[in-house]
Parts: C-alpha cells; sequence; structure tokens
C-alpha cells in the first residue's frame, strides 16, 4: 500500500519506491525436477521439491503439460501420479512443482452441473462462475460439537421407513454384490428422499450410467437441486480418490450453509480400490486380501466428514454403496465400513433371483439409530416382524420338506401363517413411493393381524 507521503511525491519516486518493497518480498524458491522413470503410473522424479498433495506439470513432447500429484517420496525420489493421459512423455522431462494443491469449487452455482473428479464441468454447459474454494480435505470437525442424530428421515421406501428407520444425518452402507440392485435401491431413495440439496458420487463404475443417473433418476426436477460429480471406471485411481473427495467437500460447503444435503456416494469399495492401486505402486505392502493398510486409513477419513454439523448447520445424510466381492459380507472392505457406519442395508442375492424387489435382508440389516428417532410403539413391532420372519427362515428347511407338522410350536405356527403378508409388507415396486406415515401404519396394521391370530390360536 502507498504511504500519504508516497501519494504525493513525483511519478517516477513512486515508482522507485514500489520496486524496493518488491524486491524486500522474497521470491518463492521453486526447486525443478527431472523425471526418471515411470512403470505403470508410477511417475518417479529425482531433484524434486514438493510436499505430498502438491501438483507438479511434467513437460511432453507435445506442448500439453502434464499434471501429476505427489503421492510418496523415498531419499531423494518423489513419487507422483497423473491424473490425466500420460502421453508424449520422456525421460529427464521436466517435473515443476506449482506449489498448490487440487481444491473443490464452492457455491450456488454447481446445482444443476455435472463436474468430473478435477471439478471441471462435464455437461457442456460452460465454465463454473464461482470463484469460491474449498479444500478436498478439510479441518474435521470436533465430535463433540456435532449434533445428536434425532430425526427420522423419510426415503420413501416402505421396508426401511419401518424396519431400518433413518436418521436426517446418518451414515448407512448398501451391501451387495454385483447385480443384486444397489444402484436401483439407490436410486429410489434418491427420488423419493427430501433434501435441499444432493450431491452424488459415481466413483469407479461405468460410464453409461453417468447419463442414466441424471436423466432418469434425478430428472430434470432432481438435477435443479443436485451436483453429480463423476469419475468413471477409466479414469485413473487419483481422479477416483478426488472425485470421492470432491463430492464430500461439495457436500461439506452445503451443509455449512444450513442446508439439508442427501449424500450418494457409489461406490465406497471403488475409493478404496483406487486407493490400493496407488499404495501398491509406490511400494506398499499388502495386508489383508492385496489391501495395504493406507486403504483402512481413508474409508474412515472420507465417512466421518458426513454426519450433522455443529448448533445450528445443516446436516449431511450419507449412502455408502458397498460391493462385497463373491458376496463375501466378510470381505475386508465391507467389514471395515460396516464397523465406521451407522447401520447397513445388505442385499442378498437369493432374494434378488427369486424376484424379491427390494432384495433387502432385513435379518442382516440394521439401523444403529432406530432406538432414538422411533417411538417404542414402533420398535416393538419392528423387533417383533424379525422375530416372526426369523422364526420361519429358520424352520425354512423343515417347511419344504414337509416335516413341519403344525400345531407342535404355536410361535412356528404363527411364522408360518404370517409369512407371506411379511414378504409382501417387504416387496415394493420400482414407481411406487411409500411415505414414514404410511409405512408406520402399514407395519401397525400387520401386526395387529398377527396380534388377532395370536389371539384365536390361545386356548
Amino acid at each position: 500500500m502507498h504511504t500519504a507521503e508516497e501519494s504525493r511525491a513525483p511519478v517516477w519516486a513512486q515508482r522507485l519506491a514500489a520496486r524496493r518493497r518488491h524486491a524486500r518480498k522474497p521470491l518463492p524458491l521453486i526447486v525443478e525436477g527431472r523425471l526418471k522413470r515411470m512403470v505403470g503410473l508410477t511417475i518417479e522424479a529425482v531433484g524434486c521439491r514438493a510436499a505430498i498433495g502438491d501438483r507438479c506439470l511434467i513437460k511432453s513432447t507435445i506442448g500439453n503439460d502434464i499434471e501429476a500429484e505427489v503421492v510418496g517420496f523415498s531419499g531423494d525420489q518423489t513419487y507422483l501420479m497423473p491424473t490425466g493421459q500420460v502421453r508424449g512423455m520422456v525421460p529427464n522431462a521436466p517435473v515443476i512443482p506449482t506449489g498448490k494443491v487440487y481444491e473443490a469449487v464452492g457455491g450456488y452455482e454447481l446445482l444443476g452441473r455435472v463436474l468430473s473428479g478435477a471439478g471441471k464441468p462435464l455437461d457442456g454447459k460452460g465454465p463454473l462462475q464461482s470463484d469460491e474454494r474449498i479444500p478436498l480435505m478439510p479441518e474435521t470437525i470436533n465430535p463433540l460439537a456435532r449434533q445428536r442424530i434425532q430425526e427420522p428421515l423419510d426415503v420413501g421406501i416402505g421396508a426401511i421407513n419401518s424396519l431400518l428407520t433413518i436418521g436426517r444425518g446418518q451414515r448407512l452402507g448398501l451391501f451387495a454384490g454385483s447385480g443384486v440392485g444397489k444402484s436401483v435401491l439407490l436410486g429410489m431413495m434418491t427420488r423419493y428422499t427430501a433434501a435441499d440439496v444432493t450431491v452424488v458420487g459415481l466413483i469407479g463404475e461405468r460410464g453409461r450410467e453417468v447419463k442414466e443417473f441424471t436423466e432418469n433418476i434425478l430428472g430434470a426436477a432432481g438435477m435443479a437441486r443436485a451436483v453429480v460429480v463423476a469419475t468413471p471406471a477409466d479414469e485413473p485411481p487419483l481422479m477416483r480418490l478426488h472425485g470421492a473427495m470432491l463430492a464430500t467437500s461439495i457436500a461439506e460447503y452445503f451443509r455449512d450453509q444450513g442446508k439439508n444435503v442427501l449424500l450418494l456416494m457409489d461406490s465406497l469399495t471403488r475409493f478404496a480400490q483406487a486407493q490400493r492401486e496407488i499404495a501398491l505402486a509406490i511400494g506398499e505392502p499388502p495386508v489383508t486380501r492385496g489391501y495395504p493398510p493406507s486403504v483402512f486409513a481413508k474409508i474412515p477419513q472420507l465417512v466421518e466428514r458426513a454426519g450433522n454439523g455443529d448448533k445450528g448447520g445443516g446436516s449431511i445424510t450419507a449412502l455408502y454403496t458397498v460391493l462385497t466381492e463373491g458376496d463375501d459380507q466378510q470381505d475386508p472392505v465391507a467389514d471395515a465400513a460396516r464397523a465406521i457406519l451407522d447401520g447397513h442395508i445388505v442385499l442378498s442375492r437369493s432374494l434378488a433371483e427369486g424376484g424379491h424387489y427390494p432384495a433387502i435382508d432385513i435379518e442382516a440389516s440394521i439401523s444403529r439409530v432406530m432406538n432414538d428417532i422411533s417411538t417404542d410403539e414402533a420398535q416393538s413391532q419392528a423387533r417383533r416382524f424379525k422375530k416372526l420372519y426369523s422364526t420361519y427362515q429358520a424352520n425354512r428347511d423343515l417347511i419344504s420338506v414337509g416335516a413341519y407338522r403344525p400345531g407342535n410350536n404355536a410361535e412356528l405356527d404363527e411364522a408360518v401363517e404370517m409369512y407371506p403378508r411379511l414378504v409382501g409388507f417387504l416387496q415394493q415396486g420400482l414407481n411406487e413411493k411409500r411415505t414414514l406415515e404410511e409405512s408406520r401404519r402399514a407395519l401397525e396394521a400387520l401386526m395387529a393381524q398377527d396380534q388377532a391370530l395370536t389371539a384365536q390360536a390361545a386356548p
């Protein structure tokens, strides 16, 4: 800034004073490196002074600089991962640190847009007009500053609303193998859940699903209050990581504006697999079924960012799909996610193959906040439903082979009588919406029928 005395000085004196001020400011020291090795997607540079997470530019022979991020180092070697195509890269190419890290774009201009993992528009609607920037990995919220989950959230699915009630600000996992209906159920919940803003992260999935999700599931009305971040399977692993972080950062931005946000991520498993690719490429040893330790550190770092904000703030209700490879519920990623999420909905392949949709395995699913957001009566009815359902499933083989004889077990007799009605209650059409109140009334009516059967059977 100019002082009053400098302002009254001649022009030449003002310029001289400006040059002196500029000379006193130390120039940032940029230490260029050289590209020495590239194997797979791992780039090794020497002489490059850059911190973990910094962006670097690598000069190419075709004129375009190749962007990469520092992911590790060993001695004087710096390991980088590209964020895009690597055509034109040659040995000893200059590696120039930019001194910058990747950031997310904030602002209401994001609504209705489809972005890449780098935050660039994919929808052909022109550049983003927002100057707001937010970090991909912000400071964590003090757990004591978070508001408790006290309000139920209507997701439009009868079985979930009544038996696995979700709370606003909860983090829930959808666990299933491939082709069992995770994306379909996620789409139903997207259409039927009331939220101020919906943020969708399509991470490492099929590229064709991006347009299907925006046009068929969200539609024009849904896209008006939604932001979609898409990093399909053909993107580099670093971009898949960034896509998940970007979607979460955008959700955090709107939560901090006091909005109730629905964050949908498909899938958490692809996020973990991207981190596995990076970690193994730079030499981290695998520990559990090929997954290195950093994977199990990254998952909670991502998931813990969702949830309620501080007093007076908004909320992020997060739904993460988890692909259980080979339908193994003890898959390492599934096991790690189950331990830190606020509940999980398990989809059964046998139910799906039998035409039961949504294929929710009620016995294996749980909502850890249901007791805090539902009445004692609703909890009692849900427990009674599960008991009848489990009693039938435990004796299914006996019933199938004709070994079951009515009158020997009153509880089993009642479960057999009620089972067709229980199954009918759990099923729901793709375009059918059941509100929270409708779901609870339907469960209450079903349990009233059970009580009537019990009264008839009593001597």
